[in-house]
């Protein structure tokens, strides 16, 4: 049997209410010629129960199941990556949906540009059940995105396909993060890859709840702080090494000002020792 065109991922903990819609989007595609992978990342809600019953109406080449204990959304997409059999892999959060015709607009893309390694599409945004505009600043672009993904994370999970080769030459998603780790890897593509992009909305991104990670960890900068100084040593132009060294120093100054008003001595320590183990110093004189 052939592989097929896409295979599709989506990572879930303890949230069948949401992964039942989730799941759905997949499987109403226009475009049918993917696998759809789905990794039970330690469950003890329903889950288990929502996936046997849509397991015993797929065909079992159609849908792969992975049931482990809870290790973290990166190592769970990490775990779907490795028996993924596509040459393009699909992304979806478990409490997002895809628009009915998503993966056709991105076949259709992908075959008139096939060197494509990102491409990724608009977005609707749901808050608390209601649709809202996002900021100026969260529009979504093509090219060059080195920049701006140094700002923020301005690329969607749910709404990226990615050659499946650039996956595995980043390895992944890291794992030792607990959070921004799509952060982290859209710099690593970003700065060796452009990005395609369709402007057409082809996900709705759904928020608002409180068993997100941006609602569970407050210090989020450190994290971006942790994949901004790997770049340092890289070689780029004057612009972008000016930029990347202002963000850096902005985002310390923020961290170390917060956790010392606050006494967080532990946080505040390990912020000390990023410093010291990239040499910041020399840039924040």
């Amino acid at each position: 049997m052939s592989s097929p065109f896409f295979s599709v991922i989506i990572p879930t903990f303890n949230r069948a209410q949401f992964l039942i819609h989730a799941i759905t989007s997949v499987l109403e595609q226009s475009m049918q010629d993917f696998e759809l992978i789905i990794i039970n990342d330690g469950s003890t809600d329903e889950t288990s129960t929502l996936l046997k019953k849509i397991s015993n109406k797929l065909n079992s080449e159609k849908l792969i199941i992975i049931d482990q204990a809870n290790h973290g959304v990166s190592h769970a997409r990490n775990q779907g990556l490795k028996v993924a059999k596509a040459k393009y892999i699909a992304f979806l959060d478990s409490d997002d949906r895809w628009h009915k015709d998503k993966l056709q607009k991105q076949y259709e893309y992908l075959l008139q540009k096939p060197d494509t390694k990102l491409l990724h599409s608009d977005e609707l945004w749901i808050r608390n059940g209601k649709r809202v505009n996002p900021k100026k600043i969260h529009a979504k672009a093509g090219g060059d995105q080195f920049l701006r993904s140094i700002d923020l994370c301005c690329i969607s999970p749910s709404s990226v396909v990615i050659a499946k080769e650039v996956l595995d030459e980043f390895n992944g998603f890291n794992e030792a993060y607990p959070v921004c780790e799509d952060y982290d890897l859209w710099l690593k593509i970003t700065y060796k890859y452009s990005v395609d992009y369709i402007e057409t909305p082809l996900i709705s991104k759904y928020g608002g709840h409180d068993d997100q990670l941006s609602a569970k960890f407050k210090a989020m900068d450190f994290w971006r702080l942790k994949s901004l100084v790997q770049f340092l040593d890289k070689d780029m132009e004057q612009q972008k090494r000016d930029y990347l060294e202002e963000n850096i120093i902005s985002r310390v100054n923020i961290l170390r000002n917060g956790y010392s008003k606050y006494n967080r001595l532990k946080e505040l320590a390990e912020l000390n020792e990023l410093i010291s183990n990239y040499e910041l110093e020399k840039i924040l004189d």
